[in-house]
């Protein structure tokens, strides 16, 4: 009997990707501190957060596999959160137009069980292309993408932004690589396309 699957998060993104697996979970919502180490690089956090989301749940959920993941996004060496509100939002358009964006995604699957933890970080890069202010100011108007790192929904509107998406998974930039996931549960004998997903 394969043990169940929680998903570290609150995301409703992420519960929509995992959903696709057809693979029976659980939602639980960590609360670690997300604030960066000094000098650690978007690479190195999306990869801590991950792992730390995972392992926070470990008490409340003794026997599970426990997955957990973060996103965090940079442009010119620089990382960018979360706007929150319309003006952060655009003001974070105009500094990625023309420029590209290197979302990084940290991945992380804990067996609480046994201990073992498999991580990793897949990085989906985007490329804007050349927007005006105007268009800018419409998109945020449009879709409100207030709760997304980089101020864009790759699964709506978003993709307008583009001129050239560049990885091996488009859901690691909606926040879940599911690809690599699928081969993590593989790992612990979980196969979405088994019989335990009927």
């Amino acid at each position: 009997m394969p043990l169940p699957l929680i998903l570290a998060s609150s995301s409703p993104y992420r519960r929509s990707l995992l959903q696709q697996l057809g693979i029976p979970f659980q939602q639980d919502s960590p609360h670690i501190d997300e604030t960066p180490l000094a000098g650690e690089d978007a690479h190195a956090l999306a990869q801590r957060l991950a792992s730390e989301k995972a392992r926070a749940l470990r008490d409340r959920h003794p026997e599970a596999l426990i997955i957990g993941s973060d996103q965090v996004a940079s442009c010119r060496g620089q990382i960018l959160g979360k706007p929150e509100n319309r003006e952060r939002a655009i003001k974070q358009l105009l500094a990625c137009n023309g420029e590209k964006v290197a979302f990084h995604t940290g991945l992380s699957l804990l067996n609480s069980a046994s201990g073992e933890q498999l991580s990793c970080v897949e990085t989906f890069t985007v490329y804007f292309r050349q927007l005006s202010n105007a268009q800018i100011e419409r998109y945020v108007e449009l879709e409100q993408p207030y709760d997304c790192a980089g101020s864009f929904k790759v699964e709506g509107l978003g993709i307008a932004l583009f001129e050239k998406l560049e990885g091996k998974d488009i859901n690691t930039l909606v926040g879940l690589p599911l690809i690599r996931l699928t081969a993590m549960l593989n790992h612990f004998a979980i196969d979405p396309l088994g019989p335990q997903s009927t």
